[in-house]
């Protein structure tokens, strides 16, 4: 999806949100701009020329193999016991691996055979049966009190749904885009199987989805929520870096149609913010989305308040990019990923939670693709602002009005105040680095030089000469000397 750069604003053209092909409903960039049924049409058409691609390359790798193998045996005759035994062994492990290869790239690796369903279903998960969470419990129990209304496909629909649960604790080897593809395939029949046998009213169809899509998301959250077996981490910890380190970009840069001075708009932004972070906290796909649409929708209140009239699609995106921005959702493309992977499908494809979601997705784009051109800046301002050597200049006293808020005023200086201060303290740093250095430097010359003048002149420690001998100390006589005399004080 192309994004273009308009009076300083961000302009999408709405006809970019739908699906590339044609279908009427809304694409998805991690679905390379399809909609969730024409990318599964897609991916399944790439996947089998890539099985039939692999399928012809493993027989073609055999052949040669057999062919080499049959005229080094016709060519060399009789060969050695220990020779022939390890071509044998080459020969069969070679085959050994293509077969492993045909079974990796069949439809029955991923499927399964019916008596290995069967297997599956009757022997219990021990996921299933460990002590489940507060939240776990009372979310089968409202499953369970939801299908008794529907007497008969209610209980059809509790049995699939147990299966299909069963199956998914044995399928948890398989990488999560296969897991993705069982769950979709799922939601697919079930929603079939409603409409032609149960002859259930497309809106109840709806509703029971929810309700399926709830019961079995919160089961496999921990599973296949940022899993270790992808790069969802990695991608988490980008974007949030990416955020943090535009956090100096200002809504006149975005051309954001929202003054938050109004108290009723700074109270939406507020709440759009908590929205779009309350968003990690949810376990079902429909309701991370509800978030992403509470979100919105406190965006055009606030466009409208700002506006005095209707908010329009393309000050809506700008906006979103802002509230991404201000906000740093934690953990926000393993949200998005998760949502594309196991919701059902027919709330991304239409309606609002569709259209919110893909503007997301966009918003997300443009974020991590935004430049110097994007902001109208230059890029030597764009490379200082992004190093965080300086910060764009706030609004001049100047051009206040009379009429402005004196406590606002104060926040810009003091923000001034404290861009300057940033300023200098990174100067401070710098220097403070510099000399660290050069006293490093100048410690390990002072050492050099000791140390080649110790080697030039060494220095060498003579052992003490005997202490001498007083001069009587031999006489014998010393005996029979008198004593000292002692002095004596006498009283006169």
């Amino acid at each position: 999806m192309s994004l273009k750069s308009e009076r300083r604003g961000i302009h999408v053209d709405q006809s970019e949100l739908l699906c590339k092909k044609g279908c009427g409903y809304y694409g998805n960039p991690a679905w390379q701009g399809f909609c969730s049924k024409c990318w599964r049409e897609e991916y399944h058409k790439a996947r089998q020329k890539q099985i039939q691609e692999d399928w012809e390359l493993a027989e073609r790798l055999q052949r040669e193999e057999e062919e080499a193998f049959a005229s080094s045996q016709s060519s060399q005759g009789a060969q050695s016991l220990t020779f022939s035994k390890f071509e044998e062994k080459k020969t069969n492990e070679k085959t050994r691996k293509v077969t492993t290869v045909k079974k990796f790239f069949s439809a029955s690796s991923r499927v399964g055979s019916k008596k290995a369903e069967i297997q599956e279903a009757k022997a219990p998960s021990p996921s299933i049966n460990r002590q489940t969470s507060i939240e776990t419990d009372r979310v089968s129990k409202e499953f369970i009190e939801f299908l008794k209304t529907f007497h008969k496909t209610g209980q059809e629909i509790y049995k699939q749904t147990k299966l299909f649960l069963e199956g998914m604790h044995y399928k948890r080897d398989l990488s999560i885009e296969e897991q993705s593809e069982c769950t979709q395939d799922f939601y697919q029949n079930v929603a079939e199987r409603m409409q032609t046998r149960g002859k259930v009213p497309p809106e109840r169809v709806e509703k029971i989805m929810d309700q399926i899509e709830k019961y079995i998301m919160t089961r496999l959250y921990k599973y296949v929520f940022c899993p270790e077996t992808t790069d969802d981490e990695k991608k988490d910890l980008t974007i949030q870096k990416r955020i943090r380190a535009l956090h100096w970009v200002t809504p006149q840069m975005l051309c954001v149609p929202v003054n938050e001075e109004i108290p009723e708009v700074s109270d939406m932004v507020v709440k759009a913010i908590t929205d779009i972070i309350e968003m990690d906290s949810k376990r079902v796909p429909r309701d991370k989305l509800a978030c992403i649409t509470r979100c919105s929708k406190h965006i055009f209140n606030a466009i409208k308040i700002t506006k005095n009239e209707p908010a329009s699609a393309d000050d809506f995106l700008p906006t979103l990019i802002y509230i991404v921005l201000k906000g740093n959702p934690p953990r926000l493309q393993s949200n998005i990923q998760y949502i594309t992977r196991f919701c059902n499908p027919s709330r991304l494809m239409t309606g609002e939670d569709g259209y919110y979601f893909t503007n997301l997705c966009c918003a997300v784009a443009f974020i991590e693709k935004l430049d110097a051109q994007s902001l109208n800046l230059s890029q030597e301002d764009f490379d200082r602002y992004m190093s965080g050597q300086t910060s764009p200049r706030k609004q001049e006293s100047e051009t206040w009005s009379p009429d402005a808020c004196l406590g606002v005023k104060q926040m810009y200086k003091n923000l001034d105040l404290l861009s300057q201060l940033n300023e200098r303290q990174e100067r401070i740093m710098n220097e403070a680095k510099k000399l660290e250095k050069d006293l490093i430097d100048w410690t390990d010359g002072i050492a050099k030089e000791v140390q080649d003048i110790v080697e030039k002149y060494p220095l060498e420690i003579k052992p003490p000469n005997p202490p001498l001998a007083a001069i009587d100390s031999e006489n014998v006589e010393n005996d029979k000397l008198p004593p000292p005399l002692q002095p004596q004080v006498y009283a006169g």
